[in-house]
């Protein structure tokens, strides 16, 4: 790999500041003043450092992230916070979310610059399980479990995958638009506003949206909204396997 592209990489700079970088004299390879941009490295093996930094390599990243509302899944926008915004301690410049959660849903967000993963788990061929929880509008009943297990007919060519729908609370009285129900919904697509859509589908409104869980990779509590931390190898290996 050449050095400068090593370093653009891992965040330095763009490749014409890492170029500046090294013709400076500020970079030096297993101790030796590097010999120019185009210097061939060997990532793992040759020792980098810039600026009295040792810069390691990595050539992917994961990070979970719990999305708060208010902010689009997006590497930039110029109206709204990112997702991006939040991620501060990152070696790559390259990292991206991996799909897309609308601007008022929270949960799980996965982050990173593996493409080859992200395909695999956007894929519609896939259909990689996510589960949500929801405060619904409405008196959420076993009839509507059931329609959600048939497939929903969202205004699409196609009804929706059969979903799974847990009814986790609701009013116990015979209202139906006060009522406010607490439900799990597990769907293996993701279409655009798909949870929503499906719930007006069936005369109700969701309120509240929070994606739990996204294939094997659960949600880690103990993370506020906002936060994120690296993933275990033992969660990056589930979602890969």
């Amino acid at each position: 790999m050449r050095l400068d592209k090593y370093l653009a990489d891992m965040g330095i700079g763009t490749r014409s500041e890492v170029k500046q970088y090294i013709r400076r004299k500020q970079v030096l390879v297993n101790g030796v003043l590097a010999e120019g941009p185009q210097q061939k490295i060997e990532p793992g093996n040759d020792q980098i450092v810039f600026q009295g930094r040792e810069i390691a390599y990595l050539e992917y990243e994961y990070f979970m992230f719990h999305k708060p509302g208010g902010c689009v899944s997006a590497v930039t926008d110029q109206r709204y916070k990112t997702v991006m915004d939040y991620i501060v301690e990152k070696n790559r410049k390259d990292l991206f979310p991996v799909g897309r959660l609308d601007l008022d849903t929270e949960g799980l967000l996965l982050i990173t610059n593996d493409g080859a993963l992200s395909h695999d788990l956007l894929a519609p061929g896939r259909h990689i399980p996510k589960t949500y929880f929801a405060r619904v509008s409405g008196k959420v009943t076993e009839e509507d479990v059931r329609l959600f297990a048939d497939g929903i007919d969202i205004g699409e060519k196609k009804i929706t995958q059969p979903a799974k729908l847990q009814i986790l609370s609701t009013d116990s009285s015979e209202c139906e638009k006060n009522c406010l129900s607490e439900i799990e919904l597990t769907i293996t697509e993701g279409k655009y506003h798909q949870v929503k859509r499906m719930f007006e589908a069936v005369g109700k409104k969701v309120l509240y949206l929070k994606r739990l869980s996204m294939g094997d990779l659960k949600l880690d509590e103990s993370l506020p909204p906002g936060a994120y931390r690296r993933l275990t190898e033992v969660e990056v290996e589930l979602l890969k396997s």
